[in-house]
């Protein structure tokens, strides 16, 4: 006789269904997904999945924060080898920029978002926000142990992500080869790791700031 199934396994198949859901509604339709479709797709009722996660908005918050979770936690496994670390994240992050689902999504909430602007704003809120703040800390964190110089770690964040990234945003969106390979993506995150380190190891001059700009802190944070 098989072993019984447990509430929380039950929980977990019913949430990774509905993830899985939403993930392939997100890249065939957009922010136009309805509650009505991601119930049809996970195969369970919309007054359950109400009940469970109240409405789509917090529905989509609980997928972000899911991909959130799979994208930082080379930070949460810090061992203190700040570049092994750092290729970690960045390689964990191209892999899920480079999902199919995820590069089909982006393209049509690119192109949707003048007409969903509260949606699109929340969604860049729960990822990419969300994201530049959490690696904010752990660079505060390796500030604070002397690894990296003392500088601005929302504007480190800002710029160690843009240089992870890349231009495979605008290869996607042209419909351009990118890095799909995984040894593409890893010899990348190894370079934009290196190069980050680079500029920023402690000791290393800040740049003199121009004498226009104004660094107390103008970005959204």
């Amino acid at each position: 006789m098989p072993p019984a199934i447990t509430r929380p396994a039950v929980r977990d198949d019913r949430d990774r269904r509905v993830h899985d859901a939403v993930h392939s509604l997100l890249a065939e339709q957009g922010m136009r997904l309805s509650m009505d479709a991601v119930a049809a797709r996970a195969g369970c009722s919309k007054q359950t999945l109400y009940a469970r996660y109240g409405n789509k908005q917090n529905l989509l918050k609980r997928v972000m924060r899911e991909h959130f979770e799979l994208t930082t936690a080379p930070l949460d496994r810090d061992d203190g080898d700040i570049r092994e670390c750092l290729v970690a994240f960045a390689e964990q992050h191209l892999d899920q920029l480079n999902r199919p689902d995820v590069v089909q999504t982006c393209r049509l909430i690119d192109a949707e978002s003048h007409q969903f602007p509260d949606e699109a704003r929340q969604i860049y809120h729960d990822g990419v926000a969300r994201l530049q703040h959490r690696l904010a800390q752990w660079l505060q964190q390796a500030i604070d142990r002397g690894q990296l110089r003392h500088d601005d770690p929302h504007f480190m964040a800002e710029l160690l992500l843009a240089m992870i990234v890349g231009l495979d945003f605008e290869r996607q969106r042209f419909h351009t080869p990118h890095r799909t390979a995984a040894q593409a993506r890893r010899a990348w995150a190894e370079f934009s790791a290196d190069s980050f380190l680079r500029a920023f190891a402690p000791g290393a001059l800040a740049p003199a700031a121009s004498p226009n700009s104004n660094r107390k802190r103008s970005f959204s944070r």
